[in-house]
């Protein structure tokens, strides 16, 4: 027996963003500090020539840029379907393509089970700082999921 779908009133506007913002602001606010007191560094030694100086700043921005990458994952819902940006890659995904969103205890972000068989990662849903909020992330997203995903939508429930 399937679970009942969830009424529209309880699934989230669309579209939705679920991303790890405090992770974010985190990962983001490190970066631009680190930047700021490397390239503070490279001005206040007399040492340095303006090559060694440029390498400073190129390494502080080096530092930064793997930061913002690092904060870049999040998972947007909308009306056709589901955009997971990772890392370093995005994929799209139609509401059918996903069969089922996973949050289990111990999982470092959400997997997302596919119908060709495959599990997506979906880093824009952890639960390392904000762990509440993922969970609730993942229910929504899975809430989504389920109500597209099912064949369920307006024109059905209308009809």
């Amino acid at each position: 027996m399937s679970a009942p779908t969830p009424a529209p009133h309880e699934l989230p506007a669309l579209p939705a963003t679920f991303r790890p913002t405090l992770t974010r602001v985190v990962l983001l606010a490190v970066g631009a500090a680190m930047f700021i007191v490397i390239t503070a560094v490279a001005m206040i030694l007399e040492n340095l020539g303006a090559g060694e100086r440029a390498s400073f700043v190129f390494v502080a921005l080096l530092f930064f840029g793997v930061l913002a990458l690092l904060s870049r994952p999040r998972v947007t819902a909308d009306e056709t379907g589901v955009t997971v940006v990772n890392i370093t890659r995005t994929r799209r995904l139609a509401w059918a393509e996903i069969l089922r969103v996973n949050l289990r205890a111990g999982d470092p972000w959400v997997f997302l089970d596919l119908s060709d068989g495959t599990s997506l990662p979906a880093l824009g849903i952890q639960p390392g700082i904000a762990r509440e909020r993922a969970i609730r992330d993942a229910r929504a997203l899975r809430a989504l999921a389920e109500h597209h995903g099912s064949g369920v939508n307006e024109a059905t429930e209308n009809g």
